[in-house]
């Protein structure tokens, strides 16, 4: 095993012939977007991010990684597609294309974002980790209830069958119906009094196919009893008699002076108004 000493001797020889030119040091990408003031070397950054995000998501598909690998996994793709997104903005500002409009979104499409959390999404096996199955799983929101006045609305006459036959149709069908149905039980009452004729079938004793169904003294009563009634009507005679308005209006101030005499009239008042009366002659 090497020594520390060994190491720092190694390490010190390595950055030597970095610096006379025998290696190439491997360049790191700036931390900020802002320190970059070149578009081809943010583009070069754009790309390098890129191919870190696909090799990330192909991994997380692998769910036998274990829970804890595959959240640190969704929260590295994350953090690289807010890394791209500082970027693209950087290629904007230095006069480069806008890759957001142009540029191939299916690296976002395979991610799923949480309702309610907004920007962050999970990826692959990451989605049916337990506590974020649940997420996806949400129920759907009830139905907003109708007010009363949104219920009363639609309804009118049509609705309660008000005005149902105002639009011709129903009454002719109706008198159609009725009309056949009368003919269709006057031919079976017509059918049964032959049958009876020829003594095909016994005649029934309870109800007689040749007796009225209209006693002729209901009859006569029941016109009697409309003729009494129209006469009535013709010839109305009043046993009271009815006052005129001149007589009406004297009976009501006769009526009020009595309450105002009895109201504040005393006894030796009225009875020096009878005398009084007595002696005219009134």
């Amino acid at each position: 095993m090497a020594r520390n000493s060994e190491k720092a001797m190694t390490t010190l020889a390595r950055w030597r012939a970095a610096q006379e030119g025998g290696l190439k040091v491997k360049e790191r990408r700036p931390y900020l977007a802002g320190d970059c003031d070149d578009i081809h070397q943010a583009e070069k950054w754009r790309r390098q991010i890129l191919g870190e995000i696909s090799r990330k998501v192909a991994q997380i598909q692998n769910a036998g990684l274990g829970e804890f690998k595959l959240r640190d996994l969704n929260d590295e793709i994350n953090k690289l597609l807010r890394e791209k997104g500082h970027w693209e903005d950087r290629i904007i500002e230095l006069g480069g294309p806008d890759y957001r409009k142009i540029g191939p979104k299916m690296l976002d499409a395979e991610g799923k974002e949480v309702p309610g959390n907004r920007g962050y999404k999970y990826f692959g096996a990451a989605k049916d980790l337990p506590g974020v199955r649940e997420l996806f799983q949400q129920e759907p929101p009830p139905a907003p209830r109708k007010t009363r006045a949104e219920l009363m609305k639609d309804i009118d006459a049509d609705y309660y069958g008000y005005r149902d036959e105002d639009d011709g149709l129903i009454v002719p069908a109706e008198q159609e119906a009725e009309r056949e149905a009368v003919a269709s039980k006057v031919a079976e009452w017509k059918e049964r009094v032959a049958k009876i004729a020829r003594g095909e079938i016994v005649r029934d004793e309870d109800l007689d196919p040749e007796e009225n169904l209209y006693p002729p003294e209901e009859v006569e009563m029941e016109e009697e009893t409309k003729e009494e009634s129209d006469g009535e009507k013709e010839h109305f005679i009043a046993h009271v008699p009815v006052p005129s308005q001149q007589e009406i209006e004297a009976a009501i101030v006769q009526r009020k002076k009595t309450e105002l005499l009895k109201r504040y009239a005393t006894d030796s008042l009225m009875e020096e108004e009878e005398s009084v009366k007595q002696m005219l002659g009134v």
